[in-house]
């Protein structure tokens, strides 16, 4: 019998911020017993990036961020290249459950592998346009596009019209909406895969990401244990939550208190997480299916980047700091009855092997350790996002240009070499709480790992649009534009 797959990915949840990496709260409780009793944890994990985009075409083809080169609003990863795409071919019905506009919405090659595909339902009519999703997919100052793109469906102009007045309503009055929240809570897309699978003949395999952890930070009272009023007001006043910061129009305390509110947030995704195994091994399903738990890329909360001079992480996107690139990972290999732990250096980009492994069963527990360096790119911030910033930071040379890294294991963790700009280093990673630059040099290591890496020709380009007259724009983007809540921003969600 063909064993299911299922991979999760709890987006935006970093290493350091769960118990299985020695965090202080109590954030996953259910996690941390999973793992260390029931599964395999691989827990010197690392991210091929600090964005959605360039992580997710990562984790579904095993390609290197170098080697796939999907990375802005304006490349698309071409038809049938990911695992997801092998699997349909061979029988499986496949699913995507999401919020994350990269995955269900925008036209960047993820969504296509999929017979079923579930996005954003914080909008009255999920079926029609929803001008978050489309200006991510478009960029910033495309509100102009959105609209005739609702002109060209006039049945439905208004209710396209519709979504970008609760998107604003939401944005700017979230304590108007009757859950308080300006996005969809993972409870909701586990339901939906719950329904989907119970009702799949055959094997199945999906694909289920929870945004919970991705700003806003929004949990619900009962996992809200280490927030409270005061930070959920903060939140609310907050109009750019990357770039505030790092311009100085805000104290960067601010941010470092709100990760009360993002680990209550994890709180809430290990609940579900535990729901979601319960219901699968109630149905008998749990040992029949290969499930992977992991994030596709990590937080920042202020912490002072090791590389680049004068940055520090706010949010994610640009940047190779641990708090990004260090993600948990957990896999419980079909019919898997004792826990193993990995503790060599590994990457999510080992999803599709494990799947393979999985399918000729041959599976040993390490198919997410690379026979080759364990690798991650960040890209600087493209043209749009460059726009957006520039309006906070009159100096955006720390955000820009390409890193490039290289993990190793060491004797305590792992080593981290990094190549940016003309500048490298060593980084001791001893504890998912600390690291520290431990050379001035990363010896070569970095050039000699990306040398031989080629383009594996898989990214295609994408649209380009014109703009309306200034009055049409300015329109939309007051009815569109969330100027607090999740950005509806070229970088985001991320």
């Amino acid at each position: 019998m063909k064993p299911n797959v299922l991979l999760v990915v709890l987006d935006t949840v970093r290493a350091r911020n769960t118990g299985l990496h020695g965090h202080a709260n109590d954030t996953t409780p259910f996690l941390d017993e999973f793992a260390t009793e029931r599964a395999t944890w691989y827990e010197q994990a690392r991210a091929p990036a600090a964005r959605s985009l360039d992580s997710h075409v990562s984790i579904f083809t095993g390609l290197s961020v170098a080697e796939h080169g999907v990375v802005t609003s304006t490349d698309k990863l071409a038809a049938g290249e990911t695992v997801f795409d092998e699997l349909r071919e061979d029988g499986y019905t496949t699913g995507v459950f999401s919020e994350n506009s990269w995955l269900t919405d925008v036209d960047a090659g993820l969504k296509d592998a999929f017979d079923t595909v579930e996005g954003p339902r914080n909008v009255p009519f999920p079926e029609e346009l929803d001008p978050t999703s489309f200006v991510v997919e478009h960029g910033q100052g495309e509100y102009s596009e959105f609209l005739r793109a609702c002109l060209e469906e006039d049945t439905t102009t208004w209710k396209a019209l519709l979504n970008g007045a609760a998107v604003k309503l939401g944005s700017d009055y979230p304590g108007l909406l009757p859950t308080g929240q300006t996005s969809t809570p993972a409870e909701t897309y586990v339901d939906l895969f719950l329904d989907w699978s119970e009702d799949t003949d055959g094997p199945w395999a999906a694909c289920l990401n929870l945004m919970d952890a991705h700003h806003p930070y929004e949990p619900d009272a009962e996992h809200d244990r280490w927030g409270g009023d005061y930070l959920w007001k903060l939140q609310a006043d907050i109009e750019d939550v990357k770039w505030e910061y790092n311009g100085g129009q805000r104290p960067w305390w601010e941010r470092r208190a709100l990760e009360a509110l993002y680990d209550g947030c994890i709180r809430q995704l290990d609940s579900q997480l535990e729901r979601l195994v319960g219901a699968l091994e109630a149905r008998g399903e749990l040992d029949d299916t290969l499930l992977v738990v992991l994030s596709d890329h990590g937080e920042g909360f202020g912490e002072p980047s090791l590389v680049r001079p004068n940055a520090r992480v706010a949010s994610h996107s640009v940047g190779v700091h641990e708090v990004l690139l260090h993600v948990p990972l957990i896999v419980r290999y079909p019919g898997q009855t004792e826990p193993q732990r990995v503790e060599d250096a590994a990457t999510i980009t080992g999803f599709p092997d494990a799947v393979r492994a999985v399918r000729d069963g041959e599976w040993t527990g390490r198919e997410f350790v690379p026979e080759g360096p364990v690798v991650a790119t960040s890209h600087g911030l493209d043209d749009p996002v460059q726009e957006r910033a520039s309006r906070y930071c009159s100096d955006l040379s720390p955000f820009t240009a390409t890193a490039n890294v290289v993990y190793r294991d060491a004797e305590t963790g792992v080593e981290k070499f990094v190549s940016w700009r003309d500048r490298t280093c060593t980084i001791a990673c001893p504890d998912p709480q600390a690291s520290y630059r431990s050379a001035e040099t990363d010896d070569g290591v970095v050039a000699a790992a990306f040398e031989g890496v080629e383009d594996a020709g898989v990214r295609e380009g994408a649209r380009g649009f014109e703009e309306l007259d200034d009055a049409t724009t300015e329109h939309l983007e007051d009815l569109a534009t969330p100027e607090r809540g999740r950005p509806a921003t070229a970088d985001l969600p991320n």
